[in-house]
Parts: structure tokens; sequence; C-alpha cells
């Protein structure tokens, strides 16, 4: 008898990186530039859109966002406060926003009025690593509080963003992180990634993120 193998797993990463290559395709003949953010649930990813998006706005920028959740819209509800085009994007038992949900949500939201898009992901920093949506750049961001070692614990992630964002720096000290070791584990795993330090409660480090991602 003959075996049959199927890599589904590799199919499926395909056809989503052909799905993402569309969406960035739609994007551009809008003129929209599309930034991803990771990160685990409570990293900050939701207060980085808001703190960002006032700035974005003061440069004349128009901002949009997409939000992703396994379930329910508390953040999306903190986003759509900020009088901006947001789709909200529940993924049920997935772990991750994929291009196909993406490619969805970009055919709800009012395109013409957009020319730079935040999508927040789901919170986690593994599944989304292989399902890369559409973007123009991806943001990474951890905090002190998840521990010094998240960055090596996760290796993957860091490889497929260009910006690294370590967040609330203000409590290192309080929680025993060593700042400067997350930092050299990013250089490790990625070069040429790069790095910002960020508190996010008092907007430190948002002006330079917004020159980045606006480059």
């Amino acid at each position: 008898m003959h075996k049959i193998q199927v890599n589904v797993g590799a199919s499926v990463t395909e056809a989503n990186k052909r799905q993402a290559e569309e969406n960035r395709e739609h994007l551009e003949e809008h003129g929209i530039k599309a930034i991803d953010i990771l990160g685990a649930v409570g990293s900050g990813k939701t207060m980085l859109v808001e703190k960002l998006t006032p700035v974005l706005r003061n440069r004349g920028f128009k901002v949009g966002a997409i939000v992703g959740d396994c379930y329910g819209d508390d953040d999306y509800q903190r986003i759509h406060a900020l009088n901006i085009p947001t789709e909200n994007l529940n993924t049920g038992t997935e772990c991750h926003l994929d291009a196909h949900m993406v490619h969805h949500a970009l055919h709800h939201l009012p395109l013409d009025d957009i020319d730079l898009l935040l999508i927040e992901n789901v919170g986690n920093m593994v599944c989304p690593t292989d399902f890369p949506v559409g973007s123009h750049k991806r943001v990474v961001i951890v905090s002190v509080t998840e521990g010094d070692d998240v960055v090596n614990k996760h290796p993957a992630m860091f490889r497929e963003c260009q910006i690294g964002i370590i967040n609330k720096v203000d409590l290192a000290g309080a929680v025993g992180a060593s700042i400067e070791r997350m930092e050299k584990d990013m250089k490790r795993h990625n070069s040429n990634i790069q790095i910002l330090k960020t508190n996010l409660k008092t907007g430190a480090g948002v002006e330079e993120l917004a020159d980045l991602i606006t480059k």
C-alpha cells in the first residue's frame, strides 16, 4: 500500500502568504500603509494604538484600525472611542489574525479615508509569527513585567519584526527585569531590528515610534 503524505501546515501558510500579498497590493492601491502590532496579552498593544493615534493625526495622517481578539469587543471599544474607522475581528479558537480575516475587514473599512492602518493582532507571542496579514511593517511589543527572558523564549517573533518595543520600562526595577538583557536578546535574534523603550502610561517613546513607522 502506498502512503501519501500531505503537509497541511505548509499549504495553509502558503495560502495565507498569497492572500497577504493580495492584501498589501489592495492597500497600496488605496495609498495605505499598514502596521501589524504583535505582542502578548497585557503587553500594551491597545494602549499603544491609543497613544499613537493622536500623534499620527497631529502629523496629518488619516488613521484607521483593525482590532483582533479571540472574543468580545473590549479593545475595539477603546480604539473606536478615538473616533477613527475601526473594524473588530473575533477569531474564536484561533490565536492569531490571518490574511483572509484581514481581507474581509478591509472591505468593511472606508479605505479612501485612511492612509495609515494600525492592525492590533491577537495577544499571543507564538501563533501570529507564521501568518503575515499584508502589513508593510511588523511591530512587536513586550513589557518588562513579562520577565526579561520573554524575548529569548520567542526568537521567531523577533526575527519577523522590524521594530521591537520594550514597554513599562519604569517598572523594570520593581520586577527585577534587565532592560539591557532584553535589548541584547532582540539584537541577537535580529540584528536589524530597531528597538524602542517606552512608558505608554506617560507617552514616553511614542513620538519616536511614529517616526519609525511613517518612514
